[in-house]
């Protein structure tokens, strides 16, 4: 696997590009959501504000157009975001916690949904929701999934949304393990795919049932609960 950028910038590998987030804020806020006594409530509250970080360095590329613009002095000429606007897909259930942190920085985006159920045996993804337009054609479209593990969940919602013309699809991610990354780089990287993963912190390893290690433990557990 080639090694991650580290933003600010990074150099795109063929058309798959890894943003490991390296700032203070972000390190220090992982490590709180990473500790086992941490409270639900403080768990989604650290989420949100993790995932607005994040966003702020995943919308670097979005794209903007000149507009007209008069201010209570003068008339003048702004930037705001080009049509059709960019696409928000959390994925269920545990991307809703990310959510509310995204869309507070882009609150004119659109929100779809999809939800995907892994195997605990197999590892796959298997779709049993899509709340997705049927035409993404020239859509910026970013997901949010808390966990890249295996990669087969986020690998499932990429290939969808590319199916239906996304012109590039941003991925973010609070962890993500060497072994899914490598995954999605073998799928995305020798193809036209636009495919950006940005994440706050690449762990060590996967363990024997497909977890992060240290990781944080099940990201939709500890947001809501094990009902």
């Amino acid at each position: 696997m080639n090694p991650p950028d580290h933003a600010r910038g990074g150099t795109s590998l063929g058309f798959m590009r890894t943003l490991v987030i390296d700032h203070p804020l972000v390190a220090h806020k992982m490590s709180r959501l990473r500790r086992e006594e941490t409270s639900s409530a403080t768990f989604r509250l650290l989420a949100e504000e993790l995932v607005t970080l994040l966003a702020y360095e995943a919308t670097e590329a979005l794209e903007v157009e000149e507009v007209a613009i008069t201010t209570p002095v003068a008339p003048t000429v702004g930037l705001e975001m080009k049509e059709p606007r960019p696409l928000v897909v959390p994925i269920l259930r545990a991307g809703l916690g990310m959510l509310n942190g995204m869309v507070r920085l882009m609150p004119t985006a659109e929100v779809g949904f999809l939800g995907l159920v892994r195997d605990e045996e197999t590892l796959s993804a298997s779709i049993y929701a899509d709340r997705l337009p049927d035409n993404l054609k020239d859509r910026q479209v970013f997901v949010l999934d808390p966990m890249l593990a295996t990669g087969g969940t986020l690998i499932a919602a990429i290939d969808i949304l590319l199916e239906r013309g996304a012109k590039d699809v941003t991925a973010i991610c609070l962890l993500a393990a060497p072994e899914g990354l490598a995954r999605l780089e073998e799928a995305y990287a020798n193809t036209h795919a636009q495919v950006t993963i940005v994440t706050a912190g690449l762990d060590e390893r996967l363990n024997d049932k497909g977890y992060i290690v240290p990781g944080l433990g099940d990201a939709g557990d500890r947001l809501y609960g094990t009902v």
